[in-house]
């Protein structure tokens, strides 16, 4: 990732940091699963090569640390496109998206995320070649955020 690529998405994170704080209520299961259907493009997610990395059990969701990584050569057909992030109870279950250019050495991605609940959050990969990519990790929130 260039300096300009990570420029642009620390300016998106910002972005939707201030986004999530202005949106009222709790997304739904149905609805994170309908974003995933809209970033599949109908293509059934194989479950392999894909790992979300997220404490299981967190005290205080204000600052939760997060990391996608996707096993990839990242070169020709063996490469990340994009990766995304999504919430089963945050305000907004779209957390991120992240595109990885033909530069990209490594397909990963970390972040720190507020979490409103307790919740599954789910990593989908888009490969080079069409291959859809996804996981799932349930973490439980002792303090939650993101209620206003």
């Amino acid at each position: 990732m260039t300096l300009a690529h990570r420029r642009q998405a620390l300016i998106g994170l910002g972005g939707l940091a201030l986004g999530l704080q202005a949106l009222p209520g709790q997304a739904t299961p149905q609805a994170m699963q309908a974003l995933i259907d809209r970033f599949t493009r109908g293509r059934t997610p194989q479950p392999h090569g894909i790992t979300l990395t997220v404490p299981e059990i967190v005290e205080n969701g204000n600052s939760v640390p997060v990391s996608v990584r996707v096993e990839s050569a990242m070169s020709g057909t063996d490469r990340v496109r994009r990766v995304a992030l999504f919430s089963e109870r945050n305000p907004a279950p779209d957390v991120l998206v992240a595109h990885f250019g033909p530069a990209a050495a490594l397909a990963q991605v970390s972040v720190r995320m507020r979490m409103a609940d307790s919740q599954v959050l789910v990593a989908v990969a888009e490969m080079a070649d069409g291959e859809v990519r996804l996981t799932r990790v349930a973490v439980v929130v002792a303090l939650a955020a993101c209620l206003e």
